[in-house]
C-alpha cells in the first residue's frame, strides 16, 4: 500500500472528498492510493455520510492498541504457512471483507466468507470460524445460513462427522446462475404489465424494454459462465524453465451442463 497507513491529513482529505461528493476511486487518486483503502477505510468507519477524519483515526489508534495487547493470544499470533506476514494476511483478511460488504453482503457474513477464503483449504468448522473472527458461534450459525441461501458456501462432513463449511471452486458458478436467474421474476412482472398497461403506450413500452433488456443479460451471463466455467478449476504449475503455466484440474468432459 502506497505510504503505509493512512494519516490524519490524508483522513481530512477523505472526509473533504466525500462532502464534496467525489467517488472513492476519484479520492484514492488525489490521494495515491489504491481504491480498496479508501472504500475499507469509510466503510469501517461511518460509511459516507457519517465518516469523520478525526474520529476516524482516533478508532485506527485504538483498533492498533487492542490488536497489540492481544498479539499473544489472538487468533493472528500463531504462524503463517508458506512464510506469510501475518499482519498483511489479517489487513488483506479486512480488505476482502470490505470488498464483499459493498457488493452488498452484511458485516458478519462478509467477515466469514473473507475468513474462508483466506485459508488454503477453503473449509472450516463453526468453532474455527468463531475462533478466528473472535465471536459467538450464535453469529457464525446465522451468517452461514444466509451465506447457504446465496450459494456462497456449502457443508460438508469430515471423516470425524464434523461439519465443515467450505468455499470451491464451482460456489462461484453456481452464484453466477442464480444471479442471472433472479431476473427471471422481473421479467415477467414486466411482461405482466405490459398487457395491463396496453402494448405501444409508453409505460408499457418501457416496460417490454426492461424485459428484453434483463432477458438478454441474462442468456449472456449463463453462456458466458457455461464458457468459462473450466476456468475456476484451473491450477497454476511450472514447466521446467520456471514459468507459470496454467492446467485444469478437469478434462473438458469433466465440466457438467448446468441445470439452471
Amino acid at each position: 500500500m502506497p505510504g503505509g497507513r493512512l494519516t490524519q491529513q490524508e483522513r481530512q482529505q477523505i472526509a473533504a472528498g466525500l462532502a464534496d461528493g467525489l467517488a472513492y476511486a476519484e479520492i484514492a487518486r488525489r490521494l495515491d492510493r489504491p481504491t480498496s483503502t479508501i472504500t475499507r477505510e469509510v466503510t469501517r468507519n461511518g460509511g459516507p455520510t457519517g465518516y469523520r477524519a478525526d474520529l476516524a483515526h482516533r478508532a485506527t489508534q485504538q483498533r492498533t492498541h487492542r490488536r497489540r495487547q492481544a498479539a499473544p493470544q489472538g487468533p493472528q499470533a500463531s504462524p503463517q504457512p508458506h512464510g506469510r506476514d501475518a499482519e498483511a494476511v489479517r489487513d488483506y483478511q479486512e480488505t476482502l471483507t470490505t470488498v464483499f460488504m459493498t457488493s452488498g453482503l452484511p458485516k458478519m457474513m462478509a467477515r466469514v466468507l473473507g475468513c474462508l477464503y483466506t485459508t488454503d483449504t477453503g473449509r472450516l468448522t463453526a468453532s474455527e470460524l468463531a475462533q478466528r473472527l473472535q465471536v459467538s458461534p450464535a453469529s457464525i450459525s446465522k451468517a452461514i445460513t444466509f451465506l447457504e441461501g446465496l450459494d456462497l458456501i456449502r457443508r460438508e462432513r469430515d471423516e470425524r462427522r464434523r461439519e465443515r463449511y467450505v468455499v470451491d471452486d464451482d460456489l462461484w458458478y453456481q452464484s453466477m446462475i442464480r444471479s442471472a436467474r433472479s431476473n427471471d421474476q422481473v421479467v415477467e412482472a414486466a411482461r405482466q404489465g405490459v398487457g395491463i398497461l396496453g402494448p405501444g403506450t409508453p409505460a408499457a413500452t418501457r416496460l417490454e424494454n426492461i424485459a428484453r433488456f434483463l432477458d438478454f443479460v441474462s442468456e449472456s451471463l449463463i453462456r458466458a459462465a457455461e464458457q468459462g466455467r473450466e476456468v475456476l478449476y484451473t491450477r497454476t504449475g511450472t514447466t521446467s524453465d520456471g514459468t507459470a503455466k496454467p492446467s485444469s484440474d478437469h478434462g473438458p468432459t469433466a465440466v457438467p451442463t448446468a441445470t439452471a
